[in-house]
């Protein structure tokens, strides 16, 4: 299996709603790096998994709306507590509809899978992955 990664990220606020999460459960900021992971099990025509320009620059647009913000107050997110988990999947979804629209290329949609693992520090990271 081939793969590639694109790396950005973002800078986002929010607050959790369980005890569960402690002093988390007031309103903190975090910064995350982003990983995007192509896979397939074959080259394209261009010997490329994905363009690496795309697929930033894809990263880049589904990342914006996140950015500067206090996710709290986004209506997309009410009353869900946006754990690193919860992003990873969020983000997932955004970037499988960038490739299902061809917005990275048609060879693209030949991709077999992609994981999104988003670091929260260096010692802790979370990821979604799935079939494309």
């Amino acid at each position: 299996m081939y793969a590639l990664t694109v790396r950005d990220h973002v800078m986002i606020a929010h607050s959790f709603n369980s005890e569960t999460f402690g002093p988390a459960q007031r309103l903190h900021g975090a910064t995350y790096v982003i990983d995007v992971e192509f896979r397939r099990a074959a080259l394209d025509a261009d010997n490329l998994v994905v363009d690496i320009g795309a697929a930033s620059e894809r990263l880049k647009a589904v990342l914006e709306p996140l950015g500067y913000r206090n996710l709290d107050d986004l209506p997309e997110f009410a009353g869900e507590n946006t754990t690193t988990e919860f992003l990873a999947r969020h983000i997932f979804d955004r970037m499988a509809g960038a490739i299902e629209a061809g917005e990275l290329g048609e060879g693209a949609k030949e991709l077999a899978s992609m994981k999104v693992t988003l670091h929260e520090s260096h010692i802790a990271w979370a990821s979604y992955e799935g079939a494309l």
